[in-house]
């Protein structure tokens, strides 16, 4: 049995679940999520703890228990704490700012990055070299932060670039001279 499926998610003072047919909902006091549920997984409410159990050991069922499991607790935790996930800029004159609700990125090209963050996601400029990206539903965090990301990922040969913060970038030694070359 999967050792992650197994394990019953806590459920908080102020939480509500409810489940129907086809579908989980958590209420929270930082918002509601809803996610779809897959008719081989069964989710129950048991006083204060939610239950995952698949119908038979089929690889598909067992693999959907563990996954079931961990995106209700991340739903959970969502609606209590929230996520966040920090970027920094790094490079001369890379620098981001909000204006508005939109997130302006000046990153070494001709022109200025706009970004508009999706219904749910706060994203804030603490300083001109950090980005910070807050909301109740963690992938929808980790994808508007690997799309920021992405308008300049960081190099290897001077690290410049937006990195999440604590990501360890891998160097390669740049270009040397000849010994006995014209």
């Amino acid at each position: 049995m999967s050792r992650i499926g197994r394990k019953p998610v806590p459920i908080p003072k102020g939480v509500k679940i409810e489940i129907s047919a086809k579908a989980i909902t958590v209420a929270g006091a930082k918002g509601e999520l809803t996610a779809a549920l897959h008719p081989d997984v069964t989710v129950e409410v048991k006083g204060e703890e939610v239950l995952v159990t698949r119908h038979s050991d089929v690889k598909e069922h067992r693999s959907l228990h563990g996954l079931y499991r961990a995106l209700i607790a991340n739903m959970v935790k969502g609606v209590t704490d929230g996520f966040a996930r920090k970027l920094e800029l790094v490079g001369v004159g890379y620098r981001a700012e909000i204006k508005g609700k939109v997130l302006q990125l000046a990153l070494g090209y001709s022109h200025p990055i706009i970004f508009r963050a999706p219904e749910g996601i706060k994203v804030e400029a603490p300083t001109q070299t950090s980005i910070m990206i807050t909301g109740i539903d963690k992938q929808l965090v980790g994808l508007v932060a690997a799309k920021i990301r992405s308008f300049r990922p960081p190099e290897p040969y001077k690290g410049k670039g937006i990195k999440y913060e604590g990501e360890q970038i891998r160097r390669k030694a740049g270009k040397t001279a000849a010994a006995g070359g014209k």
